[in-house]
This record gives C-alpha cells, sequence and structure tokens, in this order.
C-alpha cells in the first residue's frame, strides 16, 4: 500500500505541474468551453496555472519523503477535494459546465477518499517493518 501511495502521489504531482504549466502558456485557450473569455479571466487562469504548478510540487516532495507524510497526503487530498466541491457549488448556481469539466469534478470528488485511505500506509509499512527488526540490531 506504501507504494501505491507513493506512486499516486507521484502521479497527482507531475500531472499537476503538467496541467498548470499548460494553463500558465495557454491562458484561455487551456480552459475547455471557455472560447475567448477575455484579458481578466486569462491573467487569472495563467496566475491559477502558476498556483497549481506549485500544488503540484507539492505533491512531489511528499512523493519523495520516506516515509510519505499522512498528514500532508491529507491536507493535500482535502485542497483537492475542496476543488470538487467548488464545482459542485457551479453547478448548483450556473448549472452543467462543459463536458470536460463534469469529468474533472468527478475526479476531484472520488479520488481524494482514496488518498484519505492511504494516507498514512508508509508510516503504517515503516512501523511495521520496525517491528520484525530483531532488537539490538
Amino acid at each position: 500500500m506504501a507504494r501505491v501511495l507513493r506512486v499516486l502521489a507521484q502521479l497527482m504531482g507531475w500531472a499537476c505541474v503538467v496541467i498548470g504549466v499548460f494553463h500558465v502558456l495557454l491562458g484561455n485557450a487551456a480552459i475547455p468551453g471557455a472560447g475567448s473569455a477575455g484579458t481578466t479571466v486569462d491573467s487569472w487562469g495563467r496566475f491559477m496555472g502558476a498556483i497549481f504548478v506549485g500544488y503540484g510540487l507539492a505533491w512531489l516532495w511528499a512523493a519523495r519523503q520516506r516515509p510519505v507524510p499522512a498528514e500532508a497526503v491529507r491536507w493535500l487530498a482535502a485542497v483537492f477535494l475542496l476543488g470538487g466541491v467548488g464545482r459542485l457549488i457551479s453547478l448548483a448556481v450556473h448549472g452543467w459546465p462543459q463536458w470536460f469539466q463534469t469529468v474533472l469534478a468527478v475526479i476531484e470528488l472520488s479520488l481524494p477518499p482514496v488518498f484519505f485511505w492511504l494516507a498514512d500506509a508508509g508510516e503504517r509499512a515503516l512501523r511495521s517493518d520496525a517491528g520484525t527488526v530483531p532488537a539490538g540490531q
């Protein structure tokens, strides 16, 4: 399970970095269904892309720790879940978005529970390994 957590955290980190860079470079063109949303939305989208790069780097930092820190995983997963909740609020207020945004909402709402479940897998594995080493060695 610790390996699964590490791999998922790395995939999450790299996906967020790539998506964030994509948004920084392309602005409105990176947002499905946004069309020409104007300069204000373009500026906001590029800024949020940079923030998403930082979020991805935080996942990559966590994935490189031995063990992967459960508290960091829980916080990062909670932020991702909050993004999905934001999409639900938008759905309630404005209706259905472009189809790809709906797919993203499903991912943002379904992946965090997996991370919450796996969060302490690395720490549990470390405790388990420590318990199998004979005393004095």
